[in-house]
C-alpha cells in the first residue's frame, strides 16, 4: 500500500479529492523529520509511517485533539532523531 492511501486510511478520506493537499502534507512531514535529523529509510517501516501520519493528522482540517496529537508527533519525532538507524550525523 503506497504512503498516499496509508495515511487517507487513517484519515478516513475515501475520495481523491485531497491527493494534492495530502501528498504536500507527506512531503512536509518528511522535510520536518529531516530537519530533526531522521534520515527516512528508501522503504519506510511502520515507526516512520506512523510518524508521517501523525503529522498529517495535526494538519488535515481541524482536529479537536490538536495538542495531543502534536504532543505525540513531537515525541515520535524526537524518538527517531535518536534512534540508531534513523540518523545520520555523519559519526562512526
Amino acid at each position: 500500500m503506497a504512503l498516499l492511501d496509508d495515511v487517507k486510511v487513517a484519515l478516513r478520506v475515501k475520495s481523491n479529492a485531497f491527493d494534492t493537499e495530502l501528498n504536500i502534507m507527506i512531503d512536509a512531514a518528511q522535510v520536518d523529520l529531516g530537519i530533526a535529523g531522521v534520515d527516512l529509510p528508501d522503504t519506510l517501516d511502520p515507526i516512520c509511517k506512523q510518524a508521517i501520519i501523525t503529522y498529517c493528522k495535526i494538519h488535515f482540517g481541524q482536529p479537536e485533539n490538536y495538542a495531543d496529537l502534536k504532543a505525540s508527533y513531537d515525541e515520535q519525532k524526537a524518538q527517531l532523531s535518536m534512534a540508531t538507524g534513523y540518523t545520520d550525523w555523519g559519526g562512526e
